[in-house]
């Protein structure tokens, strides 16, 4: 069966119509206003775009898939407001609401796929409490959900990694099973032990062959310790490009030559960062760290889960976020905002490339908009989700 998305706009340029096959976009042609979408042959659709703007699938490089309450009743917020409080407050209470749940989850994948993501990277929790359960449930959604969404697992210890013995067993065991990286979690401020942390990790990471992805808040000078840790293990293990920083507050708050060395030891040795646009963190130096070349993805993070109630999963509206925090008004700037939610996530998620081009999954999404700045600013209704040439069952 092959798909041709008739008359639309890819980045806002000219009309096009794009011939998809086997889930790929395999031609771009200039759409002709007169020809007909006529085709003798039958296992040919055709799928009127109606002059949209399109885009690449958006691109959830930080997710937590497992934690998420999605579909349940309200669940009031509780729990002290620190990384250890909120910790324990999802220990103490996601038994009760069934958490990690197939269906919450799958409720929750529906409604991202709808506002246009198309590909996910998702940190699941991993613990002496839930075990691999968590991934078992996120892959069993996802199987469930009727379209091929890209998906790559993050075995994410989220309290903590040596201070409970066992979790670098489970860590192990992910990895051995299939999990694409295993997660880390405040060396320091968590396990008190940065050395010692990551290194066990970066043993895991280098024996099973594997990525790491880390989740760091700590700030200052002690961020950035650890941040030169992990770029020391990452050149020493050989597995540059394999390795990101979540959050990395740090870097966002440190005096410039300081900053500059870090970001020049991560454009070396491939380490790249994350973010979730955070309104109360140290502002992301964005520009900076794309002008060298440092990969940058952009995430959820939790939505409506234990750790808080916000969240509505439109990543569009998210990276309008990280642009306003990143002070873009520009043209030029506002594209590049999009761009790092789509086409310049490709390898969060195992992909070379993932764009409107010959060659790349045809993850597609239509909008409203005149152009792609204004596509970033009013976040209009998606028109048509496509995952690879798929629509999402009704």
């Amino acid at each position: 069966m092959q798909t041709v998305l008739r008359n639309v706009r890819p980045w806002g340029g000219e009309a096009c119509d794009l011939r998809i096959a086997d889930g790929v976009i395999v031609a771009v042609e200039r759409h002709d206003p007169a020809a007909e979408a006529v085709s003798g042959d039958p296992g040919t659709r055709f799928i009127e775009g109606d002059g949209l703007l399109a885009l690449p699938g958006l691109v959830n490089a930080h997710a937590h898939l497992d934690k998420s309450w999605w579909g349940k009743p309200w669940v009031s917020y509780g729990g002290e407001a620190t990384t250890q409080g909120r910790i324990e407050h999802e220990r103490a209470h996601r038994g009760e609401l069934g958490i990690p749940s197939s269906e919450s989850t799958l409720a929750l994948l529906r409604a991202l796929v709808e506002q246009g993501t198309t590909a996910f990277r998702s940190h699941v929790d991993v613990d002496l409490g839930v075990g691999l359960d968590g991934i078992r449930v996120v892959r069993e959604a996802v199987a469930a959900l009727g379209v091929p969404v890209a998906l790559e697992i993050v075995a994410f210890p989220q309290d903590g990694v040596l201070r409970r013995p066992g979790v670098l067993d489970l860590l192990d065991r992910a990895a051995a099973e299939g999990a694409e990286h295993i997660g880390g979690l405040d060396p320091a401020s968590i396990d008190r032990d940065p050395v010692g942390q990551l290194d066990a990790l970066f043993d895991i990471a280098d024996r099973r062959g594997v990525g790491i992805d880390i989740h760091l808040h700590d700030g200052g000078e002690l961020g950035a310790f650890q941040y030169e840790l992990i770029i020391e293990r990452t050149r020493a293990t050989g597995l540059a490009g394999r390795v990101n920083v979540a959050h990395g507050f740090a870097i966002g708050e440190l005096p410039e030559a300081r900053r500059r060395a870090l970001i020049d030891g991560m454009r070396e040795t491939g380490v790249s960062i994350t973010t979730v646009a955070p309104i109360n963190a140290p502002r992301l130096p964005l520009a900076e760290l794309r002008a060298a070349g440092v990969p940058v993805g952009l995430g959820t993070d939790g939505i409506r889960d234990l750790w808080g109630p916000y969240g509505d999963g439109d990543l569009l509206r998210l990276a309008a976020r990280l642009a306003q925090l990143s002070g873009f008004r520009r043209d030029d700037d506002l594209v590049d905002a999009v761009r790092v939610a789509t086409s310049d996530a490709a390898s969060f998620v195992g992909r070379a490339t993932h764009d409107l081009t010959v060659g790349s999954v045809a993850d597609v999404v239509l909008l409203d908009a005149q152009n792609v700045p204004e596509a970033l600013v009013a976040a209009p209704p998606r028109s048509l989700v496509l995952v690879a040439g798929e629509e999402l069952p009704a």
